[in-house]
């Protein structure tokens, strides 16, 4: 037979052992003295003999050796002829001599360590299996020659230990070492294992390696814990040897106490641990926690563990790339870099890999980074592993995950400089969790709260810019369907991301125009707004650098064919869509380099002039539609950067039609036939009165108001029409400032030019007009109204002094002309104004019915505007006015007729959609200083700024504008989503322009208008100062001026309003803003103390604060002191010592609740406006005061006694803002703070000491006792309102003293029996009460209150067994017994609603007189004895029932 060669082998086969086993035959037993003497004369050894005898044929060179017997055979063989021999055991160590002599040659060892070759004799082939061991390691399977075996190898191990390797690649050391492996018995295990350690201290890393990791298949089990505690030691001697000690380690079978220890171990050497050894330190430390303390691992392997440090900054890369120019080192530093990434990706494996099959892990991990509560503590890693739990859905913890990143991005921990830190450095770690990404980020972008919807934002932006092509189009599929949901905050962040690709990334977004192009098709669910920024982004793509002329055809498709239409909405969207293409195409070519302009090719001028005529000619058909397509191509000669021929072509397009339609010359007559005697009006040239030019309005207007019942018969060419004035001059302002660098000379005659209208006296008989007249009036006006707005729009940042004070007259022609159009709109029922915001959501508004019959304006009542939001509320001024009026005394004749002419206008709040948008550059007049009467009598006015302050009623104009804005722009709250099918009030209606504007830019300019702001604000203060000075500390002194105090209070109003917006903007707390809020600040500190910008963020507030603190003595109304104490509460916010801030805050608000409020007439302030005020204020206070029980019982205790008895207009004596006119607000307030207080107790602990037992104890005796009082007022007023709120928060009270009062009485009854019992009897009294309000609330069938009744009563049983289990649990069951509470109403009246069981009840009654109406709750008042307790329970009842209310 063929000799078999040897197998390769390897070290790790030599792990197997009994592969193959067969029945080994009965050797023949030959005789032992024959066989060694024969050795002995041919000189041979007792090994060489033995061996060769036993079946092993020893070779030389690089040959096997071979074995013709199964090894257990051989084995038996050599141990027989051991044993036999008649020198036994001598003959042991000539055996081991002879195997020394054998081995002493390199090439007999290796084969004595390599795997046997089985040789098949001829006549059985089944006798060998088909793997056999080593020669060696079948003779350490003989007992009697393991230990002297291992000890020569051992000794022969240090001679191959720096030379490890031989020719062949084979490590002499790690295959003796393998030797020892799997052995069946190890007879002296310890000694050996000592051996080994020894060994460790002289070898090198390698051969230690081979030595740790070998150990748990060497050693026995009960040496396992020896051995970890030495490896432990080691750990923290060589991190070089960290893998190997944790590989073996894991396989080790240790205790969970040595395992806790060296986990332990191992977390402190993570920061001295390699980087291609992290990902196995990461796993033995996650692989070795337990359930029970898996949190504890997780926190403290997420502190150690800096994924931040294993990549190098890009600045040190680009150092290194540079330094490193040869090829050969080049190729070496981007294998580190890629080796780097490997051992990042293989860490995050790693942890996926854990939170899959570990619930404890996923959990603990998801747990330990909702614990951050600090920006500066969330890493990178924590980004990871929220994408790892999104991915893998382990234990349903991809909704965890998800939940978990939303509230730390609201919260603003998860930064958007951390995302893109993780981006930046693991974009390979990242691709592989991109579909988690994207489902996060199109999560976040439907989220209501606006920081939210920016981060998902920035994680389209990041994954776009890092991940490859498919990746790309993923992304701008998944913002196309954003686009194409409808859903408001959705569509816009979505197209102003497609926006932001396309100006990033031009190149790249060309491919996905298709993808864009497919938003056409869903038009009609985008607002104008939308709408404009789609066909932005689409003529980007089809006529910008990178031309899609693919796409070019589809767009001039859909323009045509949408400016064909007949209907308004179609023809505005082709308005729209048309003048940005035309915007697109007429793009100024950049130039290159130092060259001139490219100029336009003439085949794109062509193009671009076509589409001009043609969006020109499409929107005559209509002055709504030539209004838009002005406001259209105004806003983009505004933004853009036109090819000079293109700009030209429009411009003189502009001025030549202008001219021809809205101006006239003035001559001596007006000629042509008007509803009124026409008259030039609000000329401020008067030297140019003869031959100069006015605007044609009152003409234009009759032609349109005479046409408008022939509009189908109107001749096409005519397009004149009052409509379109402002909007074609808004476009000829801007085409003349991109023409003259700014300069506005060629047309500011407009700005002092006088416009024909008729005699506004027309507006005092306004009563005697007919319809069509009153309507043709209020036209009238709100055209005139909306000229002078745009012309101060135009003209305001001039600097020239006299067009300034022309520029401050036409704000006082604007302020006059609201006062005539309110009156004018009063008398005028059903009157529909003039479109003015032509871009909106419809051209077709409604508007509300606000002219009421004027002898129901008598009563008082207020007037609600149809917004909810503030900007859509009435202004400070309107409801000051109307806050007066309602507090006259109607017996006087006087004050009737005065309140009756008040009353004769209407709130122009809900007809601002109607007038056209005030630029935020007109706030720039703020700068002028504020003129009042006293000023003026003072001479206090200077020749240097005469003529250019501002008037109170401009000042309150500009205040008012400025806060709409800012609560538009920089509002704070986050959107709520409306309800199925409920209509969404458009609130950007007269906000186009502010929209073009990004919040950051809003802020700038505000922060830029603070000091104008401040010195306006300290202005009012000083007005006020003087005035009580002037007025003996009196408000309603003979010295004033009663419309200019309304003014200016509403200005104080307006300003602490406008601060408050600004500061209370979410983007100062983005890092990226911070520099702007110090300036903001430091305008403020600036005003107290020199040198505030250079003061850090904490001595900022303070200044800051101190300084806005100054203005409360001189607070005209409570509602000014709430917005007072609103502003210092968002600056304390900002930094710096709160707990102070908070003590100011509220002795602030103490002092204003504690104040009488007065109004100039001397009457208290009162009425709804008034209340919402008061509680707001309330809330600050209890909001800020340290102890809010405490400020409860004195409230309570003291406001509520005084008023008891009072009269209805009589205040109390502590606080004078309580009257029982405003004990309802006060009465809430305390309710809901009560309430909200209990919650914030922490639950009673079995292992609290006493004491923390007595202050819990006192804590909630406080609260019960302060329930008491608030719960007994019902018994004086029992006002519907009072009994809402009374049951309302009574439930919620008594379910968080069962939740978290009710534990700490288990656990304190034996203690403090007393104080628990006292706390009862008092809390018994309260329930007691509730249950007489149920029987009330169903007595009289009172829906409002009934609905709590169920509720209420539930937490009233449950309260009732959970006080008898409270008993039951220390031993006092007997202290607790329930009887039949009696229904009784508020007075105490029994309620016989069983009128069947009367008799039952008497009976009941006789036997035992002491359970009659017995609360079913506890007169469990437990005591050490049952009949002390039932004696006070039976005086505490008898004293309940005796009550009458």
């Amino acid at each position: 037979m063929k000799k078999m060669k040897r197998p390769n082998s390897s070290v790790g086969n030599e792990k197997k052992q009994d592969a193959s086993s067969t029945k080994p035959k009965k050797s023949r037993t030959l005789g032992r003295q024959s066989k060694v003497s024969a050795a002995e004369e041919t000189g041979e050894s007792v090994f060489s003999t033995f061996i060769r005898e036993a079946g092993v044929t020893l070779t030389h060179g690089s040959d096997s050796n071979e074995i013709a017997v199964d090894q257990v055979v051989f084995q038996k063989r050599i141990k027989q002829k051991l044993q036999k021999s008649p020198r036994y055991p001598g003959i042991l160590q000539e055996f081991i001599s002879g195997l020394e002599s054998h081995i002493d040659d390199i090439d007999r060892f290796r084969n004595c360590l390599l795997p046997c070759v089985p040789r098949l004799p001829d006549d059985d082939p089944s006798c060998v299996s088909s793997f056999q061991e080593s020669l060696l390691r079948m003779l350490l399977g003989i007992e009697m020659l393991q230990t002297l075996i291992i000890n020569m190898l051992l000794e022969k191990l240090p001679e191959y230990m720096l030379n490890s390797a031989d020719e062949a690649g084979l490590s002499i050391p790690r295959t003796i070492i393998n030797q020892f492996k799997w052995l069946d018995k190890v007879v002296e295990s310890k000694e050996l294992a000592d051996k080994l350690m020894e060994l460790l201290a002289v070898a090198p890393v390698d051969v230690q390696c081979d030595i740790i990791t070998s150990l748990p298949e060497i050693l026995e089990d009960s040496q396992h814990n020896d051995i970890a505690r030495e490896l432990n030691s080691l750990l923290k001697e060589n991190t070089q040897l960290t893998v190997a000690i944790l590989d073996a380690l894991s396989s080790l079978n240790i205790s969970s106490s040595l395992l806790t220890e060296v986990r332990e171990a191992v977390m402190t050497t993570i920061a001295a641990v390699q980087l291609e050894d992290l990902p196995v330190v990461v796993k033995f430390v996650l692989h070795s926690a337990h359930a029970s303390d898996a949190f504890e691992v997780v926190c403290g392997l997420r502190k150690k563990l800096e994924l931040e440090q294993c990549v190098l900054p890009s600045v040190l890369q680009a150092s290194q790339s540079r330094l490193k120019s040869k090829g050969a080192t080049a190729s070496n530093s981007a294998t580190a870099t890629t080796g780097n990434q490997d051992s990042v990706t293989l860490i995050v494996e790693t942890i996926k890999l854990a939170v899959r099959f570990q619930k404890s892990i996923s959990e603990a991990w998801l747990k330990a980074i909702q614990s951050v509560e600090e920006i500066e503590d969330h890493k990178v890693i924590d980004l990871l592993v929220l994408f790892i739990l999104h991915s893998t859905n382990a234990n349903q913890s991809r909704r965890g995950a998800e939940n978990v990143l939303r509230m730390k991005v609201r919260t603003g921990l998860i930064s958007e400089s951390l995302l893109q830190k993780t981006f930046k450095d693991n974009k390979q770690v990242l691709r592989g969790y991109f579909t988690s990404i994207l489902a996060l980020a199109q999560s976040l972008l439907r989220s209501p709260v606006p920081c939210a919807v920016q981060f998902a934002g920035l994680m389209y932006r990041h994954s776009f810019a890092a991940f490859d092509t498919y990746c790309q189009q993923e992304v701008v599929g998944s913002l196309v369907t954003h686009v194409c949901s409808g859903v408001g905050s959705e569509v816009d962040m979505a197209l102003e991301l497609l926006c932001g690709l396309i100006t990033e990334n031009p190149t790249e977004m060309g491919p996905y125009a298709v993808f864009v192009k497919g938003i056409l098709d869903y038009l009609d669910n985008l607002t104008p707004q939308q709408i404009r920024r789609l066909f932005y982004l689409l003529s980007k793509l089809a006529f910008g650098p990178q031309q899609g002329s693919h796409i070019q055809d589809d767009m001039h498709i859909v323009i045509r064919k949408q400016l064909s239409s007949t209907a308004p909405k179609y023809k505005r969207i082709g308005i729209i869509g048309g003048v940005m293409i035309i915007g697109s195409m007429g793009a100024c070519v950049p130039r290159v380099k130092d060259s001139q302009n490219i100029s336009l090719p003439p085949e794109r001028f062509r193009q671009s002039s076509a589409l001009f005529e043609l969006v020109q000619s499409s929107s005559e058909t209509s002055p709504e539609a030539t209004a838009l397509y002005c406001d259209e191509l105004a806003n983009l000669i505004q933004t853009s950067t036109l090819d000079p021929q293109v700009q030209e072509k429009i411009c003189n397009r502009v001025l030549d039609v202008f001219q021809d339609d809205f101006v006239v010359d003035l001559g001596p007559e007006i000629s042509g036939s008007f509803p009124f005697p026409a008259r030039v009006m609000y000329n401020l040239d008067e030297d140019e009165s003869q031959g100069g030019i006015a605007i044609n309005l009152m003409p234009l207007l009759a032609k349109d108001m005479h046409g408008k019942a022939e509009r189908h018969r109107r001749d096409k060419k005519d397009k004149k029409s009052a409509l379109c004035l402002s909007p074609f001059f808004r476009l000829l302002r801007f085409c003349e400032e991109k023409q003259n660098q700014g300069d506005l000379e060629e047309i500011d005659a407009l700005l002092g030019c006088p416009v024909i209208l008729t005699d506004m006296d027309v507006v005092d008989k306004i009563d005697s007009l007919s319809k069509v007249e009153k309507e043709f009036v209020c036209t009238l006006l709100f055209h005139t109204i909306n000229w002078f707005r745009e012309v101060v729009n135009a003209f305001c940042k001039i600097k020239d002094k006299e067009m300034k004070m022309k520029v401050m007259t036409r704000l006082q022609n604007i302020t006059y002309l609201h006062t005539l159009l309110e009156r004018a709109l009063a008398v005028t029922p059903g009157y529909v104004p003039p479109v003015a915001n032509f871009d909106g959501e419809s051209t077709e508004i409604i508007v509300p019915n606000t002219a009421a019959p004027l002898n129901k304006a008598k009563k008082g009542k207020k007037r609600k505007a149809p917004g909810k939001n503030s900007s859509d509320s009435s202004s400070p001024v309107e409801d000051k006015i109307e806050e007066d009026e309602t507090q006259q005394e109607p017996e006087k004749e006087k004050e009737k007729d005065k309140e009756k002419e008040a009353r004769q206008g209407v709130n122009l709040a809900s007809y601002r959609q109607f007038f056209r948008e005030l630029d935020m550059e007109i706030l720039s007049v703020l700068q002028c200083g504020l003129r009042t009467r006293s000023m003026l009598d003072s001479e206090f006015v200077n020749k240097e700024h005469q003529g250019v302050l501002l008037g109170p009623a401009e000042l309150v104009f500009l205040l008012e504008d400025m806060l709409r804005k800012v609560e538009f722009r920089l509002t704070a709250v986050p959107a709520k989503r409306l309800p199925f099918l409920k209509v969404r009030a458009d609130k950007s209606i007269g906000f186009s322009h502010l929209q073009q504007m990004s919040p950051k830019d809003v802020a700038s300019f505000c922060v830029q208008m603070l000091p104008a702001l401040c010195s306006h604000l300290e202005n009012c203060h000083n007005h006020f100062q003087t005035l009580l000075s002037d007025n003996d500390g009196l408000v309603d002194g003979p010295a004033t001026d009663a419309q200019e105090h309304q003014l200016i209070s509403s200005c104080c109003q307006l300003l602490l309003q406008v601060f408050n917006t600004i500061f209370r903007w979410s983007g100062f707390s983005q890092p990226g803003q911070r520099n702007l809020l110090k300036k903001a600040l430091g305008v403020l500190a600036g005003r107290l103390k020199d040198g505030g910008a250079e003061l850090n963020l904490e001595l900022l507030v303070k200044h800051s604060f101190e300084y806005l603190l100054k203005f409360h003595s001189s607070i005209p109304n409570l509602s000014s002191a709430l917005c007072l104490s609103q502003l210092l509460s968002t600056v304390s916010e900002k930094g710096g010592n709160v707990i102070v801030y908070r003590e100011q805050t509220a002795s602030l608000a103490r002092g204003f609740l504690c104040q009488s409020w007065v109004t100039v007439s001397g009457e208290k302030q009162r009425g709804a406006k008034f209340n919402e005020a008061l509680l707001a204020l309330l809330s600050i206070y209890m909001d800020h005061v340290d102890d809010v029980l405490k400020a409860v019982e004195e409230i309570a205790n003291e406001g509520f006694s005084q008023i008891r008895n009072a009269s209805k207009d009589e205040s109390s004596d502590s606080w004078p803002t309580l009257s029982k006119q405003t004990f309802m607000v006060f009465y809430k307030v305390l309710m809901v703070e009560l309430e909200k207080s209990v919650r914030k107790i922490p639950s009673g602990k079995i292992s609290d000491s006493s004491e923390a037992q007595s202050e819990q104890l006192l804590t909630w005796t406080l609260a019960v006792r302060n329930f008491h009082i608030l719960v007994s007022q019902v018994k004086v007023f029992n006002l519907r309102p009072v009994l809402n709120v009374c049951l309302k928060y009574g439930r919620l009270f008594l379910d968080s003293f069962l939740k978290l009062g009710m534990p700490l009485l288990d656990y304190s009854f034996k203690r403090h029996k007393e104080d628990v019992q006292n706390l009862l009897k008092t809390f018994q009294l309260s329930t007691r009460q509730l249950h007489y309000i149920c029987g009330h609330s169903k007595i009289n069938q009172d829906t409002s209150l009934t609905s709590h009744v169920p509720a209420l009563k539930k937490s009233l049983e449950v309260f009732v067994y959970r006080v008898k289990a409270m008993l039951t649990l220390n031993n006092c069951q007997e202290a607790f017994w329930m009887g039949n509470l009696k229904n009784r109403n508020l007075k105490g009246e029994e309620i016989l609603s069983q009128r069947t069981e009367e008799s039952e009840e008497e009976e009941e009654e006789v036997v035992d007189p002491q359970s009659q109406s017995e609360e079913e709750e506890q007169a469990s008042d437990a005591e050490k004895q049952n009949k002390r307790n039932r004696e006070d329970s039976d005086d505490q009842n008898q004293s309940d029932d005796s009550e009458t209310y």
